[in-house]
């Protein structure tokens, strides 16, 4: 029997990854005492604290920044990306995607052909983007 190897792709799978987190947070044993739930968050999830974004940031300005840092961290040109996901449980107005808004933030109308999807159900988003 005769077999022959494929030659392995070299530029396969992920490569790099970011992620951003706000600035501001709630220690979770004050959450759980707010709630009448001690150990709940601390001892049953694993959790120190909840962080949350202030009125100075919303989506795309998170997004924005992980992708912007993205891109410059591994120098990556905007005219090498050919799809962008995005999981996320928040839009910015439920009129149009966050994708659509990082595309025009961050690409510019010069690379506008970036095939993806926002995905506002973030567990799942986040796994298909993967």
């Amino acid at each position: 029997a005769r077999t022959h190897m494929a030659r392995r792709a070299t530029d396969a799978g992920i490569l790099a990854m970011e992620c951003y987190f706000p600035q501001r947070y709630v220690p979770q044993t004050a959450l759980e005492e707010a709630d009448g739930c001690a150990g709940k968050y601390t001892v049953g999830l694993g959790q120190t604290a909840l962080a949350f974004f202030d009125d100075r940031e919303d989506i795309a300005s998170v997004l924005l920044t992980a992708c912007a840092r993205l891109l410059e961290r591994y120098g990556v040109p905007a005219s090498a990306i050919g799809r962008l996901e995005v999981g996320t449980e928040t839009l910015l107005d439920k009129s149009k995607s966050v994708k659509t808004t990082l595309m025009a933030q961050l690409f510019g109308a010069e690379h506008s052909d970036v095939e993806g999807v926002s995905s506002t159900n973030a567990c799942y988003g986040g796994t298909a983007a993967l």
